[in-house]
């Protein structure tokens, strides 16, 4: 007999958040809404956290005193009620940490950053970094501990990100202004190594 309460309500278009919510108190699992669909994703292992702790320890101290980088903070999707998305760090106006809401705009967030899980398929990578450029999240950072690599996206425009810089770990990624630094990728860890 399994301990997991049943999930109520039933998923349906303008309930899909709610539903989003139970399922993570329930399971733990990170679930989020995308194009209508939940996704639901593991715990991130030892590594993928690692590589946000990494990030997280460099970007904080860089930060100007009204920014705030944070972990597990999810991104509405403008004109979607129900969708929504979960990056594993984002660096958003400090004011947040004390709001009531859940859910950023995306136009409030200088930077997202995902960071691929061992799992991943590329069309899901595409369909995510596709989505905050729908979203118009200035700026993405997707960080790959498969291969070691690193793509800055930058300028969203009609549902893409019109430059993306790719680079490996080892070469510092220039986080754009207003941000204005570099993030040293060096020592970050890479699955099965």
């Amino acid at each position: 007999m399994s301990s997991v309460p049943p999930i109520r309500p039933k998923p349906r278009p303008g309930n899909l958040r709610e539903v989003a919510e139970k399922i993570e108190e329930a399971t733990g699992l990170r679930v989020q809404v995308l194009g209508g669909t939940l996704v639901m994703s593991p715990t991130p292992r030892g590594k993928h956290a690692g590589v946000i702790h990494l990030l997280e320890g460099i970007i904080r101290p860089q930060l100007r005193p009204e920014l705030v980088a944070v972990e597990v903070s999810s991104i509405a999707m403008p004109d979607e009620p129900d969708d929504f998305v979960t990056p594993d760090l984002l660096v958003c106006p400090r004011d947040f940490l004390e709001s009531d809401d859940w859910l950023l705009d995306p136009h409030d967030v200088e930077v997202a950053v995902e960071v691929i899980s061992k799992s991943e398929k590329s069309r899901e990578i595409r369909d995510k970094a596709d989505w905050y450029a729908v979203a118009g999240v200035a700026v993405l950072l997707v960080v790959d501990p498969r291969k070691g690599t690193w793509a800055l996206h930058t300028r969203p425009d009609n549902g893409a990100y019109r430059d993306v810089l790719p680079g490996k770990y080892g070469e510092p990624v220039a986080l754009p202004e207003p941000l204005g630094f570099e993030v040293a990728t060096d020592g970050f860890p890479v699955y099965g190594s």
